[in-house]
């Protein structure tokens, strides 16, 4: 079974930059698709951006110039750029793989942006 491990929150200034890392363990055959979802105090989960197996990215609205999702060749870490950061971005950031027919989370990583 895939296993996430996320890495790359912290707090950073309004204008910041962080870069989110998730790495899957175990062997990936098939991929639907590969996620960031963010969850912020009070909030519904939401989506951030995603990419599907033929490589197709779609971002939220709120974050759409600023946040760019990529992903190693090996299709088994992903990894989201997050620039021009701002205060209502302060959440925390989950990766979700869809891959081998089943949905797998990753643990969470807070991430802050001061104003």
């Amino acid at each position: 079974q895939v296993q996430l491990v996320e890495s790359g929150g912290g707090l950073v200034q309004a204008g910041g930059s962080l870069r989110l890392s998730c790495a899957a363990s175990g062997t990936i055959f098939s991929i639907s698709s590969q996620a960031w979802y963010r969850q912020a105090p009070g909030k519904q989960r939401e989506l951030v951006a995603r990419i599907t197996g033929d490589s197709s990215t779609n971002y939220a609205d709120s974050v759409k110039g600023r946040f760019t999702l990529s992903r190693n060749a090996a299709k088994n870490t992903i990894f989201l750029q997050m620039n021009s950061l701002k205060p209502e971005d302060t959440a925390i950031y989950y990766c979700f793989f869809a891959v081998n027919f089943r949905e797998q989370w990753g643990q969470g990583t807070q991430v802050t942006v001061s104003s």
